[in-house]
């Protein structure tokens, strides 16, 4: 590039010259003219360099990804490994009252999680009516607080029942969009290890990790929820048994007077009948 400077220099100076020469003395050269052509052809020179190196850093750029998106074969399937898989749920059906349960942890179906609970679990009947009105208002708040747990208790089961269900009912399909996420990340098909590609199987294994983390959320909160309704079991009876406690504190004068009293009296009858 340099020579081809020089030599563009040397042939406008000589021109320049001839012209001189041929046109006889009334002809001037002009500097400020070939200063102006000095520069534009400085400025090509520039330009071509720049084009080159613009070039090599394309081909280079080139090259990287291309060298990028082609995966060695079977590189990484080395490195895959086999999960448990949810399998579908059976149990015995010795008095054919386990049916509806069944389906229901198997498909999440509310109508078979209700039907399901009440044919396999024990139900409580509802309290007399002829006797509730000969309960003081303690003992019909105690029965009433039994009565709510045992409540919340079949509906608290029967919801997890359903939630469960609908986990494992999805369980399947789940599965195979995880194995085709894992076929297509050991894939050596260049089309699947571009740059989008990769960012799109990270983008889905997030989505399917929230997934999960969704599902494992609902199932701690209805184990939370169980435990809420132990919990009211216990503290219940911690009150019942304080409310008794109260309760004989404040009545045992008058509970021992009446004893005392009665005492007194059967002896009283049986000292006069000896008479």
């Amino acid at each position: 590039m340099k020579q081809a400077f020089l030599f563009v220099s040397l042939w406008l100076t000589l021109s320049a010259a001839a012209h001189a020469q041929l046109f006889g003395s009334g002809i001037v050269f002009d500097p400020t003219q070939s200063g102006h052509a000095l520069a534009q052809i400085r400025e090509a020179e520039q330009l071509y360099t720049t084009a080159n190196q613009t070039r090599e850093q394309i081909i280079q750029s080139y090259n990287l990804a291309r060298q990028m998106a082609q995966m060695p074969q079977n590189l990484y399937r080395r490195y895959a490994a086999e999960f448990s898989r949810w399998t579908t749920l059976s149990a015995a059906n010795s008095y054919n009252n386990t049916t509806d349960w069944i389906s229901a942890a198997n498909t999440g179906s509310s109508q078979f999680a209700v039907s399901g609970y009440q044919q396999a679990g024990i139900q409580l009947n509802p309290f007399p009516r002829s006797a509730w009105a000969s309960l003081d208002p303690r003992t019909q708040d105690t029965v009433k607080a039994q009565y709510a747990t045992a409540d919340l208790t079949d509906g608290l089961s029967t919801s997890s029942l359903v939630t469960l269900g609908q986990i494992r009912s999805r369980s399947q399909a789940l599965n195979r969009q995880i194995g085709n996420l894992e076929t297509d990340s050991y894939s050596i098909d260049p089309g699947q290890q571009t740059e989008m590609a990769v960012l799109g199987k990270i983008n889905a294994a997030s989505v399917m990790q929230l997934r999960s983390q969704q599902d494992t959320n609902q199932i701690l909160s209805e184990s939370a929820l169980q435990q809420m309704v132990t919990t009211k079991d216990q503290a219940d009876q911690q009150k019942r048994a304080l409310n008794q406690a109260i309760f004989f504190q404040q009545n045992f004068g008058d509970s021992m007077h009446k004893v005392t009293s009665g005492m007194t009296q059967s002896m009283e009858s049986i000292s006069f009948a000896g008479r």
